[in-house]
Formats: structure tokens, sequence, C-alpha cells
């Protein structure tokens, strides 16, 4: 693919983190899921607002589960909250695999999405961006040796991202200012063209 990527710096990291700061329909789904997650429903042992959580995000982040009850009730059983506290990454795992009727479905942008609104800063989210960019760059500069299955593995994923920004020396932002301006950057640069991927591999 010919795109040609700007290279990760702190006056890239803080362009789009103001640009973030001016997306008004971004900031108030944020805003909105910070006030559900933070204030109206922070525990995950009610299913009612476990149910309403999964909704929003479902909603907000068109992430296409369609049967979203078996998704609360699976959280429910979990009992996830000291774990979410703790920062426990294989918590994600656990998250994203549901059985729904008799099929194991695989919710993983989702379970890093419902962790990362509990503790943003110890659960980045990820997205098929994030995917884009941090492979772009592992081809292009080798901060990382990485193989792209890991990229699916979310305590791999982290410690990636965790090099990504030890490599580029971008060590003063969090990983919640890493993941939305890696995120952008993938939106800018690899616009949404999977239907021309897979017609490529044929």
């Amino acid at each position: 693919m010919d795109v040609d990527v700007p290279c990760p710096s702190i006056e890239q990291v803080e362009f789009y983190l103001e640009k973030w700061d001016g997306l008004e329909n971004y900031h108030l789904q944020e805003d909105a899921l910070n006030k559900l997650f933070f204030e109206l429903c922070p525990m995950n042992t009610d299913v009612i607002g476990v149910l309403l959580k999964a909704s929003t995000l479902n909603d907000f982040y068109s992430t296409n589960i369609f049967s979203i009850y078996p998704v609360a009730k699976h959280i429910c059983a979990l009992d996830i909250d000291s774990r979410l506290k703790a920062g426990d990454v294989t918590l994600v795992r656990d998250i994203q695999y549901v059985t729904i009727g008799d099929t194991l479905k695989n919710f993983y942008s989702f379970a890093s999405k419902y962790c990362s609104h509990h503790n943003p800063l110890d659960y980045p989210i990820y997205d098929s961006y994030v995917d884009e960019v941090l492979r772009y760059f592992r081809n292009r500069d080798n901060f990382s040796d990485f193989q792209d299955a890991d990229l699916k593995d979310y305590v791999k994923f982290k410690g990636i991202l965790i090099d990504f920004r030890a490599f580029y020396s971008l060590d003063k932002y969090n990983l919640k200012q890493i993941d939305q301006y890696v995120w952008q950057l993938g939106k800018d640069y690899f616009p949404k063209n999977y239907g021309k991927k897979k017609q490529m591999k044929i």
C-alpha cells in the first residue's frame, strides 16, 4: 500500500489531540459514556446497568453485536469489578468470548472498549484503525517484531502499544492519549477499505 504516514512525534500527537478536542460528536458521545460508566452505573454486578452500558457502547461504536443481552449476562457472571480496577489485562479475553445460542462469538474490540471505559489508562482500545497503524510502522521502522495475529491477543496488543510509545519517545502521553492519536491517524491514512482488501487477496 503506497501511503506515507508522518513519523510519530510529540508534534504529531499534539496535533491529533487538539483535533480530537474539536470533534464535538466524539466529545459528547465520550461525555455520555463517562457519565454512564463512572457515575450512573460504575459497577458490573447488576445486569440492568451492564445492559445499559453494553447497549450504548455497541450503538455509539457500531460494534455490531446483534444480541446484547447474552453479552451483558456474561459480563455480570464474570464478577469483574476488582479486576477492572487493578487493570488486569487478561480480563479482555474473558469478556470477548461469548456463547450466543450455540455459537461462540468473539467480540474482541467491544471487550477492549468495555474495559477501557471503566479504566481508560490501563486499557487501550483495540480497533481496526489502530491495527493498521501499528502494522504500518512495524513494517516501516521495525519498532517491534510482533506478528499480525499478536494484535488480536490483548495482552500482547497492550505491550505493542507501549513499545510503540517508547520507540518514538512519546512517554509523556498516557495510553488513552496514544490511543486517540493512533486511532485518528488510522482514520486519516487508512480509510475503510475492507472490501477492497478482500478482493485483492483473491
